[in-house]
């Protein structure tokens, strides 16, 4: 089978074409106006270089950004939420916990709703789902009118305990498509059906916002690959890191916000495993921003919910996502991150979080950039090869960003150069450095018994200083590394995640009741599974959250597979023990016992997972070697450096720093000290020496 995945960022697409024996790589410019246009000029690019046609392609994978940028951006659509009489207020209040607690002037994230287009409905609900006050229709249809006079393209609605009972919002939306069949319907109970007022009502508010923006990207893109003949199966990354029908993409957009991130995080798990490490931590630093990301005992952590649009990276600053991620966190430090000197830090450096993105670009692009970028102070610094960025595609102006970096850094801060470039690289990679430290120290992860995985087109640039920063002992920069996300698409599987709330004590006779909340949640899955048109069984795994009696956070805990017979309440009390055990260190005997949310995942296997990819290289790029000036300050400043095309490292061939290995993809820094070697599976290794102990 011949698979085409590719990878809508903000700076660069990417490419993948895999045919089972040879794969094919590729990066252009985004299009931000248009993503369809990056898209077709790289598929017809892609199958140039392959001798093929559109109708040779049997399935096309995709991730893409849209929908995390509508969001980051406030480019949604024009939304309205209506909700029970008496919670209007429920986005703007949102928690009481604040993630600074001593900021009295402490920013709050902006809703994506204003307070003057929610609307309230009469109707009430208790938390287990019986009507105590019936539906309004009458208030209903005020609610409507105001809408519709409010120019509203899409609407949430998120009522009361709906997900114990969707009777009520399921009538709300019949009468909507009745009186205004224009609009855009999300409904709680079918988006997130769990409990916690703000989270549900903000997720479905979110999953409002973006429909009508990403239906019409999928629709354009659709109508793009039609346009190069592809008549077969398109499949969506979601951030779950599993793939999706456009029809399920186009209908829950939420569960695709954290798309492309996903997939590099699964194309880590999947090189980790191959090279015998089961802790990871991702490191995917692309033209725009960086992520970072877990892979614990071989398996992507997943997060029940997360957040997007934080306030300074706090935890607990952003809009809350209730649905399942892979753990992520995301800063804006990528190749186009904007350095300005900041005149109210003392003269100090900021880098980012705003990007140049694909349009201008950095300086040194030539597009019309005129402030610099971490690329421009890694092009000053020697560590790229203007004549030979993204494998000779394009010619890079290093004088432009020498002077950008002068006027805008050097000369205020009364630096030369080579210094203030380095103090843009720095920067950055302490800001990286920082983001790193929240994904492994203070999620209880040791460095030092984790590999770091770097990928993207900047990320094997930084990889090693932070890595020695930390403690991490091990940089592997896989086979592919500038295109790691959509190697990861090539990878991946259909998925399905689905999700309820259905709180109750956990005993020895509590089989029964939960194997009726997963007979539930199967039929939920099995329509989603049903649009795969796929034959093959799935493979069928639970999880469930749970908690002491009394108190306000749970756990995650791995469910025993197969049939729930009578003893499952205690096989459940055991694996609730093991991971309470493992998470905070002690148990309660004496505690009773609450399950709160319960989760069902459906993943049908392909057969492409954990499939080799081999690029087909051409002659000339195994011909680059040579040596340039490069800025190392352990050994100085700039020094003679070594600079090798890694098509040409044999296996087990040891480079020792300083050292530059080039891909057509990426480029990879290696420091003075440490040793890099190719593995037997392609990826390239690297020891760190004097890796901080953390």
């Amino acid at each position: 089978m011949i698979r085409v995945a590719f990878d809508i960022g903000g700076t660069f697409t990417d490419f993948v074409l895999g045919d089972g024996r040879n794969s094919y790589f590729l990066k252009v410019p985004s299009t931000p106006k248009d993503p369809s246009q990056a898209v077709l000029a790289g598929l017809g690019v892609l199958f140039q270089k392959a001798g093929i046609n559109a109708n040779a392609i049997d399935s096309v994978l995709h991730a893409t950004t849209v929908a995390t940028n509508a969001v980051l951006e406030r480019k949604g659509a024009a939304t309205g939420l209506i909700t029970t009489d008496g919670f209007r207020d429920v986005l703007i209040i949102g928690r009481q916990k604040r993630y600074e607690t001593y900021d009295l002037y402490i920013e709050k994230p902006k809703p994506l709703v204003p307070r003057r287009h929610i609307f309230e409905v009469v109707e009430r609900l208790d938390h287990n789902g019986e009507v105590i006050l019936p539906l309004d229709m009458a208030s209903v249809d005020r609610a409507i009118d105001a809408l519709v006079a409010a120019g509203r393209e899409t609407v949430a609605v998120s009522l009361l305990h709906a997900y114990a009972n969707p009777i009520h919002e399921l009538a709300i939306r019949d009468r909507i498509l009745q009186r205004a069949p224009g609009l855009s319907v999300s409904i709680s109970s079918e988006v997130a059906p769990k409990f916690r007022e703000y989270e549900r009502t903000n997720t479905t508010a979110a999953n409002a916002y973006i429909k009508p923006i990403v239906e019409q990207y999928i629709a354009q893109l659709q109508d793009a690959l039609a346009q190069q003949g592809f008549t077969k199966d398109l499949f969506v990354m979601q951030s779950s890191g599993g793939l999706v029908s456009p029809e399920i993409a186009k209908a829950y957009p939420i569960r695709i916000i954290e798309s492309g991130p996903a997939a590099g995080v699964l194309m880590g798990g999947i090189v980790g495993k191959a090279e015998g490490r089961d802790h990871v931590i991702t490191f995917d630093m692309g033209g725009t921003t960086a992520k970072l990301g877990a892979v614990d005992d071989g398996t992507p952590a997943i997060m029940p919910t997360f957040e997007i649009d934080h306030v300074r990276y706090k935890k607990g600053s952003g809009l809350p996502i209730n649905v399942p991620a892979v753990e992520l966190l995301e800063i804006g430090a990528g190749g186009g991150s904007i350095a300005r000197v900041d005149s109210l830090a003392m003269g100090m450096i900021n880098v980012g979080p705003d990007s140049a993105g694909a349009d201008p670009g950095p300086i040194c692009y030539g597009m019309g950039g005129v402030e610099p970028t971490i690329t421009d102070a890694n092009l000053v610094l020697g560590y790229i090869d203007p004549d030979w960025f993204n494998g000779g595609a394009m010619t890079l102006d290093k004088g432009a960003a020498g002077l950008g970096i002068m006027a805008a850094i050097g000369d205020p801060l009364d630096l030369d150069l080579g210094s203030a470039a380095w103090g843009i690289h720095l920067v950055a990679t302490m800001n990286m450095e920082n983001a790193l430290r929240i994904v492994s120290v203070e999620q209880g992860r040791d460095p030092r018994r984790y590999a770091m995985i770097a990928f993207g087109g900047a990320g094997p640039l930084h990889a090693a200083r932070l890595a020695r920063a930390v403690g991490i002992p091990t940089v592997i920069v896989p086979y592919g590394a500038g295109v790691g996300s959509a190697i990861g698409l090539l990878q991946a599987a259909p998925r399905i995640d689905v999700s309820t709330t259905k709180v109750m004590e956990l005993n020895e006779r509590a089989g029964p009741a939960i194997a009726a909340v997963y007979a539930e949640l199967e039929a939920r899955a099995r329509k989603d599974i049903e649009q795969f048109g796929s034959a093959v069984s799935p493979q069928w795994s639970r999880r469930g959250y749970m908690r002491y009696a009394g108190q306000g956070f749970e756990v995650q805990v791995d469910l025993p597979g197969g049939d729930i017979g009578d003893d499952f309440g205690a096989q459940t009390m055991v694996a609730f023990n093991q991971a309470y055990l493992q998470k905070h260190k002690f148990l309660d005997p004496e505690a009773r016992i609450e399950a709160v949310d319960w989760t069902l995942v459906a993943t049908l296997p392909s057969g492409h997972e954990a499939r080799p990819i081999r690029q087909q290289e051409t002659a000339d790029e195994a011909a680059r070697e040579g040596r340039r000036l490069a800025w190392f300050p352990e050994a100085g400043g700039y020094v003679e450096t070594r600079i090798i095309n890694r098509a040409v490292l044999a296996h087990g061939q040891t480079i020792t720093g300083p050292a530059i290995i080039e891909d057509p993809d990426s480029t990879i820094v290696v420091l003075p000290g440490d040793l890099a070697r190719i593995s037997d599976n392609g990826h390239l290794i690297i020891d760190i020496a004097g890796a901080a102990s953390s």
